[in-house]
This record gives structure tokens, sequence and C-alpha cells, in this order.
């Protein structure tokens, strides 16, 4: 594990915004570095909207999370590009809130290709339990993730787990984002869930757009943004969980979940989780 980590480590870019840092630095987190907090003011100079955006994306994971352990009875969860977000409260990480609702003990298994985000986390959490792994993958390299060897030994194929996809901003080919869902949907076993969560300028006053598209190409020139009706072809032909393809806000909102809830599209993904046959 240690060699491991030293060589994510070496690949570390630290001089250019990463989304899965962006999201941690924009909720407070500790998992990025000066180059996404600058991002993150720039963009809250164009419009005050990432910090409350990154809040909402980090509430809907976690009740996500939760229904899927409570109400569906799930407790194994494969999680790509999540980037473990450090900007959850102490206790309140993805696989400490499915500790404490699923039935039994679950099993997580991160799936991420974050250099620094690996091996924090393979130095951090992997040695404290049993039941979370992480490993070093790329939705975009799909064949690749599942045909790895924790990934095919960590988790039992043969019963149902949820596959949560929240690195779908990374699938700018149509084609291939298409191809990703396909394999997923065919590789879990039958009553699963599929979790997706997808970047959208759907909700962006037409005046900002331009200045946003500018800063995109500059910081993060290839990022995938969908509208709803894209996003809902990738999800064609899986029966959604209630209440469908949603701004992140809108999922089964808690009492105490209020990013963005007055004005859910400023949260800028739409999110959705479906039951795979």
């Amino acid at each position: 594990m240690h060699q491991r980590a030293v060589r994510n480590l070496a690949k570390l870019e630290t001089t250019q915004a990463r989304i899965t840092r962006l999201f941690d630095a924009a909720a407070g987190g500790k998992n990025n570095f000066l180059a996404d907090k600058d991002t993150v003011r720039h963009f809250d100079q164009a419009t005050p909207a990432l910090t409350n955006a990154a809040r909402a994306v980090l509430e809907f994971l976690s009740r996500m999370i939760r229904h899927l352990a409570t109400v569906e009875g799930i407790d194994q969860f494969m999680i790509v590009g999540s980037g473990i977000p450090s900007g959850l409260p102490a206790g309140n990480r993805l696989h400490d809130l499915a500790r404490r609702t699923a039935v039994s003990d679950p099993r997580v298994l991160y799936v991420e290709n974050n250099p620094m985000v690996v091996a924090m986390a393979q130095a951090t959490i992997e040695p404290f339990t049993d039941l979370v792994r992480v490993v070093e993958g790329d939705a975009r390299e799909i064949d690749d993730v599942l045909r790895d060897h924790v990934v095919q030994t960590f988790l039992d194929w043969d019963r149902p787990m949820a596959v949560l996809l929240l690195s779908a901003y990374s699938l700018d080919d149509d084609e291939h984002a298409h191809y990703v869902i396909k394999r997923l949907r065919h590789t879990a076993p039958a009553d699963s869930f599929l979790g997706l969560l997808h970047t959208t300028f759907d909700g962006i006053p037409p005046e900002l757009l331009p200045a946003i598209r500018d800063m995109l190409t500059m910081t993060l020139p290839h990022l995938a943004i969908r509208s709803r009706e894209e996003v809902a072809a990738l999800l064609e032909g899986l029966d959604l969980v209630e209440p469908g393809l949603v701004w992140v806000p809108e999922w089964r909102p808690g009492d105490g979940d209020l990013a963005c809830r007055d004005e859910p599209s400023s949260s800028g993904n739409f999110g959705a989780v479906a039951r795979i046959p």
C-alpha cells in the first residue's frame, strides 16, 4: 500500500485545478491546492454560486447513501469519482454514512483518478478498517476499472450493490458516456442501483454563460456539460427512484439540507438514482 501511495503522489499535478478538488475547496475541505482555491475565487467573482453548489452536491451524496442503505437495503457501494470529500463533517464521510445506516457492515469501494485523493485515503482510511478500499481508476477507462483485482474481489458481484457514478463530468464524448453507463448496467448484479451526478448549464442565466464558458475553457477545458434531456438519455431504459432526475437539492431533501434550497438550479447539477433490473 505504501509503494502504491508513493507512485500516486509522484504523478500529482498541483498547478492546475481539478474538478474533485474544486468541489472540496468550495465546501471547505482540505484535499485541494492553491490552484483549486484560486479557481473557486474566480468562479465566485463571476457568479457567487460555486460554494453553495458544492455544499448542495455533498448534501445530495449523503442523502443518496442514506436512502440506498436504509430504504433499499444496500450494503456494498462502488463510488466512482467522488474525490472522497473532506468537506463533510467528521464522521460523516460517505463510508461513515454507509456504516451508520446500513443493516449490516457495508463495504465501500472508492475509485479515484486523483493521485492525491488516492494516496491520502489509502494512508488515512484503509489502515483503520477492513470495510473500505480505495483503488486508482478512471470512469473513462471503465473496462480497466472493472477488471481491477480489488474491484473484482472486494465486492460480492453476486449480490446487489450501488454503483455511484459521480465523475460523469469527465465523459465528454457522448458515445463513450453511453458506453460507460451500459457497461455498469450490465456488469452490476440484478436489483442493483446506479446513482448519477451530472453538471449542467441549464440553470445559468444566458447573460452569464459567455463568462462561465470562457472560465471553464481556461480552467477545466474537458468538463462535460449536458442538458437535462442529454442526461436523461444516459439513463434511458432504467427505472428511476422517485423523484427521478432532478436538481440535486430536490432529490429527497431533508430539513437540514439548506444549500441551494431556494434556487435549486443554482446547484448546477442534476442527480438521479436508478434501479438496475
